[in-house]
């Protein structure tokens, strides 16, 4: 005799659309037109990349796009066989490259620091000065950073003479870059990435540290074997967050603070800035729409290789 198993009848839930879901969709339609109109919609524009753009008046850019020739990789092939392009990538990868490693290391240490800070009000005032600076504009930090360098009048040049020492051409000397720049990212980024790790800090179940005090762990223990571990995760995120972005450069930064000076080239030029000098030297912007596009390729193979290397070692921690 045969045993047949009856067959158990599918119960399907019909799920109906409630007023939270119609509260969420209101609240993510402005999110998701700002995506369409800016994120999606511009990727149109890659196909510049790959052709001979060229204007022809009495017509529109629809007409001019599709009517200019196809170039395939040529505009490529330009821009690195420029004698800039290695100066350019040193520069972005190189400041980038610093930057991520200044702004986790940084921030997260500071975040432990405050947050061992016994009054919640000096506490509260440390985390509004620190990020302060985050909301600052770069054409305001530039004039006041040129408060600063001026040759004339700038307070710099007069501490130095006050010590008995020559002035300075801050805008002519480019070995000074490198440092200043630096500082001014840190500084201005610090707050925020602060913030962030001190939400995180804020997280951790109270009875770890209860319970390592009881075991008698000090200060320093609890922040190395409690604090900094549980903050592994936040530290990795912020890593891939910021490795997305290593081929981008804060525009601000290294062309309005440096004020635009030829003579800082060598330590300024990013590929954000040369794609800018490019528009504005050029008619032809085709060989721009190239380096913006390497730019947008190699960022996203650079983030989903550190995911994927992240993943290997720790599975939790990668973000995709």
């Amino acid at each position: 005799m045969t045993m047949r198993k009856a067959k158990e009848p599918s119960m399907k839930v019909k799920r109906k659309f409630r007023r939270s879901d119609l509260e969420l969709t209101i609240l993510a339609t402005p999110t998701f037109i700002w995506y369409i109109l800016f994120c999606f919609l511009p990727m149109f524009g890659i196909v510049i990349a790959f052709k001979s753009f060229k204007f022809q008046a009495g017509h529109g850019f629809i007409y001019n796009l599709f009517n200019s020739e196809w170039s395939g990789l040529r505009n490529f092939e330009f821009l690195f066989k420029s004698n800039d392009v290695w100066i350019i990538l040193r520069n972005t990868l190189g400041y980038n490259f610093l930057f991520i490693i200044i702004n986790v290391l940084i921030p997260a240490t500071l975040a432990v620091l405050v947050n061992q800070l016994r009054s919640k009000r000096v506490a509260k005032i440390t985390q509004t000065a620190m990020f302060m600076p985050y909301f600052m504009s770069w054409v305001v930090v530039t004039f006041f950073v040129f408060s600063f360098l001026s040759y004339d009048v700038g307070l710099a040049n007069r501490i130095l003479n006050n010590m008995g020492m020559e002035s300075i051409q801050w805008y002519l000397e480019s070995k000074y870059w490198p440092y200043i720049l630096i500082f001014l990212n840190t500084w201005k980024n610090l707050g925020y990435s602060m913030v962030v790790y001190l939400a995180s800090i804020t997280s951790i179940d109270t009875s770890l540290y209860e319970a390592a005090l009881i075991d008698g762990a000090t200060k320093r223990q609890q922040m190395r074997y409690i604090t900094f571990p549980l903050l592994r995760s936040t530290m990795i995120m912020m890593f891939l967050l910021n490795i997305g972005r290593i081929f981008y450069s804060d525009f601000g930064l290294f062309y309005q603070v440096p004020r635009g000076s030829a003579s800082l080239y060598n330590v300024t030029e990013t590929l954000d800035v040369y794609i800018y000098r490019a528009l504005g030297n050029t008619t032809n912007i085709s060989l721009p729409s190239a380096a913006a596009f390497i730019q947008s390729v190699a960022g996203c193979l650079t983030i989903l290789l550190c995911n994927w290397i992240v993943k290997k070692v720790d599975e939790e921690s990668a973000i995709i």
